[in-house]
């Protein structure tokens, strides 16, 4: 191979020069008097240095125009005289202009034989690779504060075998760790999943990178300070062209709140079946209750003291007056309990019956009240509120055995719509709060999440029938108000009943119609298709001088009317009878007979029983009654 011969040095020259125009870079070399010897045309462009200007080849002339292109910091860097030294040490910097262009800046002494002899100036646009790494900058900072927003976090997990996990700011958040504190690996992350949901994680995960099922789960995790929340994850496999998966990424939202709505809404669903099985069961229970006491009291005028039944027949009546009682909390549960509703100021019953609570809890209980001003009257049952505060207090007492305070405290509140999100099924708006707090023993959340179903209680065989909380959750629905509670183990409970203000005018008493008559010479028609009770009611009746016509159904009420030639006073008639329900008798009679008075026996209540459509004023006789109930009732809707 033919040796090239040496280079000429104006051969050599004309290399160096050739080099220094091919780059890419702006290039300007000074020499050993630190004047400018060499420069090419990039650098001229770059830093649009007029042509007289390098003719000079002053560089101290020449690093004050390129300064005043810079930004001020950078600026003084280039005005710096250890940057332009020929003996200085290497330099690598930036260099950022008042037009927005960045230049990479390298700086070094040019040495022959170990002695400097000058000094290389190099140069690079690095404007729009400084641009792309902003863009990418300010996508990761907008990704990050959607995720904040959102309140989704997201992962990266790599399935080389490291198993290297990458998690993203609120994923971090979520879990309640730094990201100094976590070592990104997926076993960490396994670590904070809850025992109990760990191995269907794996298993779910597993499924995922090798049948690619689809990566979808809820489950608890146990933050860095100890508290349980719920997530939700998602994910997906991406593979290599082998299809071998090499990573899995994936998304993690706190859903805590949003399982704690769902098991609130369902609570509220089961708490309303649970309602209208109790009514249904009250309603025919009633029916039977209505018969045994009636009975009861009709033999008990049959029989006299000495007879050796009496006892009996006494007792049986005690009997069916206790199950009436459980009848009327199951109604009451249910919100299908008669009440009567008024206006009434709460800090008024809080007072009354705070006075009353320390002869009940005895001494051991301290009650404490705290009642607010700014209350505004309520519309309800006095006496059916003045019973829920005491079944809480009677409850506070027993989680407290040696003792401790309730107190009853009132207060206006405004519930904003975050906080009725919270509280399913309780609209926004204004209320009047009474809490009842304790300082006894505390619940589980699984106790606190079955406190009002009617039946369950944590006392003793023989010690409750767990039908107080659950009159009192039906007494605050039945008026249109909410009860919640709040309770931890060793902590003491506070239950919180939320009370509608009653509207701005008292509602107004409706007028009877006026003219008191005599019971006797009237003519009433039962309509009733329970025989025994139908029975009750005539035997009750019939000592009082009353005429009756005795129906099993509304359609033979009807047709007795219809074939009735003189006056019938009073219909009285079961309000929900098979077929035709007596609502639709009494309807059906009322065109008939312009006159006529009704008198409903039912265990439901006005709204349940839609009497308001008949136009006039409901009387209505609870069940279950006895013979002087009926005597009594009769009497007042024929004379009023």
């Amino acid at each position: 191979m033919p040796q090239r011969p040496t280079e000429t040095p104006a051969e050599t020259a004309a290399l160096f020069e050739a080099t220094l125009e091919a780059t890419h870079d702006g290039i300007l070399v000074l020499g050993p008097d630190r004047s400018v010897t060499h420069y090419n045309r990039r650098f001229v462009e770059m830093f649009r240095v007029p042509p007289e200007l390098l003719a000079r080849r002053d560089v101290t002339e020449l690093r004050a125009f390129i300064a005043t292109q810079l930004v001020l910091e950078d600026a003084e860097k280039a005005l710096s005289e250890r940057l332009w030294l020929l003996d200085s040490a290497e330099h690598l910097g930036q260099m950022r202009f008042k037009d927005g262009r960045v230049y990479e800046r390298f700086v070094a002494p040019q040495r022959i034989g170990g002695e400097v002899v000058g000094r290389v100036m190099s140069y690079r646009d690095v404007t729009q690779t400084m641009q792309q790494a902003a863009a990418v900058e300010r996508h990761r900072a907008f990704l990050e504060k959607a995720q904040e927003v959102a309140h989704i976090g997201s992962w990266v997990v790599e399935l080389d075998g490291t198993n290297h996990l990458g998690w993203s700011r609120e994923t971090h958040r979520i879990f309640g760790i730094e990201p100094e504190a976590f070592d990104s690996t997926s076993e960490m992350f396994f670590n904070f999943v809850h025992p109990d949901d760990r191995g269907t994680v794996r298993t779910a995960a597993e499924n995922a990178r090798l049948n690619g099922n689809r990566y979808e789960i809820d489950h608890r995790i146990v933050r860095g300070d100890g508290s349980v929340r719920w997530v939700h994850e998602e994910a997906d496999i991406i593979r290599d062209v082998a299809g071998r998966a090499i990573r899995m990424i994936g998304t993690v939202q706190d859903i805590t709140d949003r399982r704690q709505l769902e098991d609130q809404l369902r609570q509220a669903q089961k708490m309303e079946a649970i309602g209208r099985l109790a009514g249904g069961i009250a309603h025919d229970l009633n029916n039977a209750l209505t018969a045994i006491a009636g009975y009861s009291e009709l033999a008990l005028t049959a029989v006299t003291a000495d007879h050796p039944a009496h006892a009996d027949v006494q007792e049986i009546r005690r009997g069916a007056e206790r199950a009436a009682s459980v009848t009327r909390q199951l109604l009451a549960f249910s919100r299908k309990q008669v009440l009567e509703p008024r206006r009434f100021d709460l800090n008024d019953t809080v007072d009354a019956i705070a006075r009353l609570l320390s002869r009940i809890l005895g001494p051991e209980i301290d009650i404490r009240t705290r009642v607010s001003d700014r209350i505004r009257p309520i519309l309800g049952d006095p006496s059916q509120v003045e019973q829920a505060i005491v079944n809480l207090a009677v409850n506070a007492r027993d989680a407290m055995p040696d003792g401790g305070h309730v107190t009853l405290a009132t207060s206006y509140e405004v519930v904003d719509e975050s906080f009725a999100r919270t509280h399913v099924p309780m609209p926004a708006g204004e209320y009047i709060l009474l809490s009842v707090t304790d300082t006894g023993q505390g619940m589980a959340p699984e106790t606190t999440a079955r406190i009002f179903e009617p039946f369950f209680t944590t006392k003793a065989p023989g010690k409750g029938t767990g039908l107080g909380l659950s009159m009192v959750y039906g007494t605050l629905k039945q008026i249109g108000g909410f009860i919640f509670v709040e309770s931890e183990i060793g902590r003491g409970t506070t239950f919180s009943l939320y009370f509608p203000p009653a509207p701005g005018t008292a509602p107004s008493a409706t007028a009877g119609r006026a003219g008191a008559e005599a019971a006797q010479h009237r003519t009433v028609l039962i309509a009733e298709d329970e025989d025994a009770v139908r029975n009750m009611v005539a035997s009750s009746l019939k000592s009082d001088g009353y005429s009756l016509l005795l129906a099993a159904s509304a359609e033979e009420a009807l047709r007795m009317a219809d074939a009735h030639d003189g006056p019938i006073d009073l219909l009285l008639t079961d309000a929900i009878m098979p077929g035709k329900s007596g609502v639709e008798l009494a309807a059906a009679l009322i065109v008939r007979r312009q006159t006529l008075r009704v008198l409903f026996m039912s265990g439901y209540t006005e709204d349940d029983l839609n009497i308001a459509a008949l136009g006039r004023p409901p009387a209505i006789l609870q069940k279950p009654f006895t013979p002087r109930d009926v005597r009594r009732r009769v009497r007042e809707v024929l004379e009023n």
